[in-house]
């Protein structure tokens, strides 16, 4: 059976001549074999696709060649199936949907932490805020030990969430993460902006995070916007589904539960009421 490489990674760089650049990575990318979706935005690439070794390594080589893209490395897992559906390659105001005017990652940085300081700093006990700037449904699945939920459904209520933060946070360090690292990217400079005086980061995100420490600190598995729903810390497919009819992800155990029924119903939505869907920021 074939394995196919799976690429997620985005860089902010200043991107112009979008609409030929786009034409000329939907061409490559399908004589690869690609699938998967590249976006583009004058604000620099973000990008989750998969294929066999010798495609994945030929189009990143192409990206990096890319005035601004020298410097992209892509988080890479591994996948029996093709976890992807089709190719895109589209073209957006944003690479990842914010809605923040005045925040530029590219010029203005936020402190990043690598993952082995991380897992040093909680190693040794040191006081830190952990920060999960993602969406309630992806931290169900999964979260460092003792790591304060951002409480929002969408990337874009990020804002609205840091205004409810405790004011003394604001002095102490926090440590925000997500999947790869790409909100946190808008999430910190926001923060800062805020008032939040000792922000970091994580650099990669908990992708990067279990590809350099596995799972120590971590419980659970981490949600992913693709056919494998969720990964473990040593980022193998967990088995976990997305419910056909509210779109919440859902365990391995979950899926044991009798309210569970395939292409019907979970115990999410077992009275009719879907919950909010799990659909990828893009």
């Amino acid at each position: 059976m074939p394995e196919f490489i799976n690429l997620a990674g985005y860089r902010f760089a200043p991107l112009g001549e979008l609409p030929e650049l786009r034409d000329r990575l939907l061409r490559q990318t399908k004589l690869l074999g690609l699938r998967g979706t590249i976006l583009l935005s004058t604000e620099g690439i973000n990008l989750v696709i998969a294929g066999t070794r010798a495609a994945t390594t030929e189009i990143l080589a192409t990206l990096r060649a890319i005035p601004g893209l020298a410097e992209l490395t892509p988080k890479e897992s591994s996948s029996a199936e093709q976890p992807f559906n089709r190719m895109l390659v589209k073209i957006k105001k944003e690479i990842i949907a914010f809605g923040v005017d005045g925040i530029n990652p590219a010029l203005r940085p936020t402190a990043k932490l690598s993952a082995a300081t991380l897992k040093q700093w909680l190693d040794e006990g040191r006081p830190v805020t952990l920060l999960d700037t993602r969406n309630d449904y992806e931290i169900r699945m999964g979260t460092f030990r003792g790591a304060r939920p951002a409480g929002i459904n969408q990337f874009r209520d990020f804002p609205a969430a840091v205004a409810k933060l405790p004011a003394a946070l604001k002095a102490q360090p926090v440590v925000m993460f997500c999947t790869g690292g790409i909100r946190c990217e808008k999430a910190g400079p926001l923060m800062e902006r805020e008032g939040f005086t000792d922000v970091h980061q994580l650099d990669g995100g908990i992708l990067k995070y279990f590809e350099d420490c596995g799972g120590a600190h971590y419980e659970g598995e981490c949600f992913v916007f693709d056919r494998r729903v969720g990964v473990d810390p040593q980022l193998r497919e967990t088995g976990s589904v997305i419910c056909f009819n509210c779109q919440m992800p859902l365990t391995v155990a979950e899926q044991k539960d009798p309210r569970f029924v395939p292409d019907k119903s979970c115990p999410h939505c077992i009275d009719g009421k879907p919950s909010k869907a799990a659909k990828a920021e893009f």
